[in-house]
């Protein structure tokens, strides 16, 4: 017997992206109860929630099951983490298994034709094996992709503040609806979205440096505030003893420019801020694929030396339009005189 009880076994399947003929399916095996987020939460149960994303006990190596509407199953490895993914092509066409939206139902579950299960099973640890999720499979109505970063582009975080103080009290003390989005930057999303005619259902893809345990609080941020629905791509925190094998370049590039090569016929509109790295980013994926890039815009920070720097790029940059821009409203007007929105 346990003196104290100990947490279900559950899967946490992120919103991920595939394609006609590709899955791309993220997500992680913990040791944890569900998390409960939700409006108005009191102070403590902010903080609560907080200690419980990052105080996470992952299963390590367990073996995790994929299984599609068309009752297709896949088989993957968690690494030692917990971190599982599904990268794999398909002989079928995944576009006839999505809504009308274009996402892909999904469900996830332990193997249980594996001692650690049946272990699991003993101890009670697990009452439920199927855990839902979906990916985006863009529907091919849509005529352009949008790719953009969270951080101080979309959400007010302070990434430019000293020592990031604003980000660590924004994130660890503020709930999600509490959480203020830029002036129209939802609007704009959404223009965006629907495209020219209303009803494309364009892709979007939500890029940022915060870590994947905060994946369900930016989920609800975004819900919350009218943002379209589109994968949320976090990384992982790397600890000093970790060897998982580091990426050759950063978190965002890597997902840019594997966004890219999942779809090599879609154009994208890629969205940032002035205050990090975005240009730099976006200048190089840009300059690999000169074709692929519609426009790039940047929302400009309060910090003088970052945007005299970005402006300097921008100034001399001639691929495509690169717009730093002081509110949502800019990009509104310059997106419509280019015809991507109604």
């Amino acid at each position: 017997m346990f003196l104290f009880k100990r947490d279900p076994w559950i899967l946490n399947a992120y919103r991920t992206y595939s394609s006609g003929n590709h899955l791309y399916i993220r997500g992680r095996a913990l040791e944890d109860l569900p998390m409960k987020l939700y409006e108005e939460q009191s102070f403590y149960q902010t903080l609560r929630n907080t200690w419980r994303a990052f105080a996470t006990d992952e299963i390590r190596n367990a073996l995790v099951v994929l299984t599609l509407p068309n009752g297709k199953k896949f088989e993957a490895k968690a690494d030692h983490e917990g971190y599982f993914l599904f990268d794999l092509n398909t002989e079928f066409c995944l576009h006839k298994l999505t809504d009308d939206k274009g996402y892909l139902p999904i469900k996830v579950s332990f193997d249980d034709d594996n001692s650690a299960f049946a272990k699991a099973k003993k101890q009670k640890r697990i009452s439920l094996n199927s855990f839902p999720g979906e990916s985006l499979v863009p529907p091919v109505s849509s005529t352009f992709g949008v790719i953009s970063d969270i951080d101080d582009t979309i959400m007010h975080t302070g990434v430019t503040s000293f020592l990031k103080t604003r980000v660590a009290f924004n994130t660890f003390f503020k709930n999600y609806d509490r959480r203020l989005p830029l002036l129209g930057a939802a609007n704009l999303y959404q223009l965006l979205h629907r495209g020219i005619s209303g009803t494309d259902f364009n892709p979007m893809f939500y890029l940022s440096n915060s870590p994947w345990n905060l994946y369900a609080y930016l989920e609800k941020f975004l819900d919350f505030h009218g943002f379209p629905k589109g994968p949320i791509l976090l990384r992982d925190f790397p600890t000093p003893w970790d060897r998982t094998p580091k990426l050759k370049r950063p978190h965002k590039e890597h997902e840019l420019l594997n966004i890219l090569k999942h779809y090599p016929d879609t154009k994208f509109i890629l969205i940032g801020d002035s205050g990090e790295h975005d240009v730099d980013y976006y200048k190089n994926v840009t300059e690999m694929y000169p074709e692929r890039i519609l426009a790039i815009y940047l929302r400009s920070v309060n910090h003088s030396k970052k945007m005299a720097r970005v402006r300097s790029i921008a100034d001399s940059f001639t691929i495509c339009p690169m717009l730093l821009v002081g509110d949502s409203s800019e990009a509104v007007k310059h997106a419509r005189e280019h015809g991507w929105i109604a």
